[in-house]
């Protein structure tokens, strides 16, 4: 069975082409700039990539152009060979713990919550409606970037404002990156032999964030109301006294909307240094630039915070750590300052291990030696065939 894969964001359009169940890639790309000047897609089957440019006006002439050239390509020969579409829907609030069909109650339901993801949740149903028309036979199944989070308790979810912000408004946790969380979860729990593992998952790319796994379910994370929270990221300030809000706008006698914006685009390791690349902050911490190596002294402690804070919430018993995303899977400096600094707990890094361990050269693995009282994985995530997956489990059971 023929599975697409699909992520819809405000101006672009990422996707993979599966059979299943054998998880084989049939094809991927990303169409870029939707409604914008210069739009464009990329598309990659087996080892041959092509890249045109394209008039797209919306994210329905996006799907179009996609599907002519699926069928351009021969990898099919009618859009009915497309069994189901998995999309990935930014925001379920709490209505969604897991993966669902898309029918018009679900899909009402998830713009009905809009507000709690305006960029995202919009454009999403925008791509499951263009797919909707082009593809009428085909299964629509709506995975959620929050619901793996949704097994948290009350008592970890909540803030201590006033409780009718969240029974009338739904200002809690909600947690994201739950598609990538979810797959380190299975991946490492076959990896453990141990399906119900008690985990700590370190999801760091240029956003970040940290869950903590009881028992094969999360229990908490690090972001909370929106993607800003948390720790230190790329761009992103993560957690902050909010007072601060207030007193920078009267300082610098800026917006609401200004402040928002530097926090979530002009903070983090931009904000500290002037830069957000990691392969430009991995060459200046090497240099030992004083704001560098301040910046990833400040990151690594974020991250270590939270780390011994889900390390007491699981009592010590902690099947594995894991590191995952971009900087997670690639960036042995990182990783190197953040082990060094749990040492504590009785991690004890194979300086040798983690600088071979590189998930883009294709090689994963334990980055901590025999004597560790907890290893440390680095897996590669794949949000994609996380989609895919529960697309086609549900496929299967409709």
């Amino acid at each position: 069975m023929k599975v697409l894969s699909v992520n819809a964001g405000s101006s672009t359009l990422k996707f993979r082409l599966y059979e299943m169940p054998d998880e084989t890639i049939l094809m991927k790309g990303a169409i870029e700039r939707i409604g914008l000047e210069g739009s464009n897609y990329s598309i990659t089957i087996g080892e041959e990539k092509v890249k045109k440019e394209l008039p797209l006006k919306n994210h329905a002439e996006a799907v179009d152009a996609l599907l002519k050239e699926l069928v351009a390509t021969g990898l099919i020969q009618s859009l009915d060979e497309i069994g189901a579409v998995g999309h990935r829907i930014v925001h379920g609030g709490s209505l969604y713990a897991k993966s669902v069909i898309l029918d018009d109650q679900v899909i009402g339901q998830i713009e009905n919550i809009s507000d709690l993801a305006p960029l995202h949740n919009p454009a999403n149903i925008t791509g499951v409606r263009a797919f909707q028309k082009a593809i009428p036979s085909a299964l629509q199944v709506g995975c959620f970037d929050t619901a793996f989070h949704q097994t948290m308790e009350e008592v970890d979810y909540l803030y201590p404002v006033p409780y009718p912000w969240y029974s009338e408004y739904g200002v809690r946790k909600y947690g994201f990156h739950g598609l990538s969380h979810k797959f380190i979860s299975e991946k490492l729990g076959e990896l453990l032999n141990k399906k119900d593992s008690n985990l700590i998952i370190c999801h760091i790319g240029n956003g970040a964030s940290i869950s903590v796994v009881k028992k094969g379910k999360c229990i908490d994370t690090s972001m909370g109301f929106t993607p800003n929270a948390g720790i230190m990221m790329g761009t992103r300030s993560g957690d902050i006294d909010y007072t601060m809000i207030s007193y920078m706008m009267k300082k610098s006698n800026s917006s609401l909307e200004e402040i928002d914006s530097i926090l979530n685009k002009k903070s983090g390791l931009e904000g500290i240094t002037g830069m957000s690349d990691l392969r430009d902050l991995d060459n200046a911490f090497e240099n030992k630039e004083e704001k560098t190596c301040l910046a990833f002294d400040m990151y690594t402690n974020k991250i270590v915070d939270y780390i011994a804070k889900y390390y007491v919430k699981l009592n010590g018993q902690v099947d594995a750590i894991c590191f995952t995303a971009g900087v997670g899977e690639n960036d042995t400096i990182i990783r190197a300052e953040t082990l060094k600094k749990l040492s504590c707990l009785g991690v004890i890094l194979d300086e040798e291990k983690n600088n071979q361990t590189v998930c883009r050269k294709g090689i994963e693995g334990v980055i901590t030696t025999v004597e560790s009282k907890i290893p440390v994985y680095v897996l590669g995530t794949d949000e994609e065939l996380m989609i895919a997956r529960d697309t086609f489990e549900l496929s299967q059971n409709s």
